[in-house]
């Protein structure tokens, strides 16, 4: 078990998150004889060893903090990172609109740094598999912490392979298809062979041009349903009394997301009804055609 998971008193070992009155907040490693250095004093691990969560203790000069077990999406924005990680409300999204449900088979293309595979394995759970693939072995060596850290070591269903996903794949037959990467629309040949029917694919990219790329490929390939794409903007509110408006500061653009589900073999997308817009594949249009795009 993990601070992630359990309940009970704090244990030496398990991360806390300490939180003052001016909301600014600390995680901290409980280690047996320690004391965390803040600019308003010292605060002993041992106050906080053994204790429930929700207690309110002391600096050495007479400071409050708040104590509790930090969530899992507070956890992963502080991560040690190597790459960008996906961040919590993108994960949510990825989570419920791919659909990752408990016992799922599921390869994520592009591991970060890990936050999106911590939320990947708890949406799946202990029947279901997850095979991450990372390019780079020093993201990777990241990822196995920070997964160890928040998901434990006895994780049967998931593997971390260094390489690329587009030649290196074990998976025969997956229900969900995450990639995190520059170019996922090259790996389109990859899931119109490893999908099964109905499975979905989901692409995580950060600006238009992969965006249309992506679309266009998913498109032109016939195999899997209309893409739907959307990104998710978050804000939170101040609330004092009926002084209770919109914050300044939102977590607006991180990503965009795509959706497509993969067709029964022999079955083609019936596509969309709607003409392109004029002017939408012209001359300077460099990516694929939809299929079928020229025909009267």
């Amino acid at each position: 078990m993990t601070s992630f998971t359990r309940s009970g008193p704090l244990l030496e070992g398990e991360w806390v998150r300490l939180t003052d009155p001016k909301g600014r907040k600390h995680n901290v490693q409980l280690e047996a004889g320690r004391e965390f250095s803040t600019k308003k004093g010292q605060i002993k691990h041992d106050d906080m060893i053994g204790q429930p969560e929700g207690i309110v203790i002391q600096s050495s000069m007479e400071f409050p903090y708040q104590v509790f077990r930090p969530l899992l999406f507070e956890y992963v924005v502080s991560m040690p990172r190597g790459a960008a990680i996906i961040y919590p409300k993108d994960a949510a999204q990825i989570v419920a609109q791919a659909d990752i449900y408990p016992g799922a088979r599921v390869v994520e293309a592009g591991a970060g740094s890990g936050s999106l595979t911590a939320y990947l394995l708890r949406a799946i759970g202990p029947t279901g598999t997850l095979g991450s693939y990372e390019l780079r072995e020093e993201f990777a060596e990241n990822v196995t912490k920070n997964v160890h850290q928040v998901a434990g070591t006895d994780l049967p269903g998931w593997t971390l392979t260094v390489g690329d996903v587009r030649s290196c794949i074990t998976e025969t037959e997956i229900d969900r298809l995450i990639l995190d990467m520059v170019d996922p629309w090259t790996c389109i040949p990859l899931a119109s062979e490893r999908l099964v029917p109905g499975g979905i694919v989901c692409a995580y990219v950060a600006t238009t041009t992969q965006l249309s790329l992506f679309v266009e490929t998913v498109r032109a390939d016939g195999g899997f349903t209309e893409p739907r794409a959307w990104e998710t903007l978050e804000r939170d509110w101040h609330l004092e009394g009926l002084a209770v408006r919109p914050q300044h500061k939102m977590n607006g653009h991180t990503a965009f997301l795509v959706t497509a589900r993969r067709m029964a073999p022999g079955f083609r997308s019936m596509g969309t009804s709607r003409r392109p817009a004029p002017g939408a594949y012209g001359p300077d249009y460099k990516g694929p055609r939809p299929a079928g795009l020229d025909e009267e």
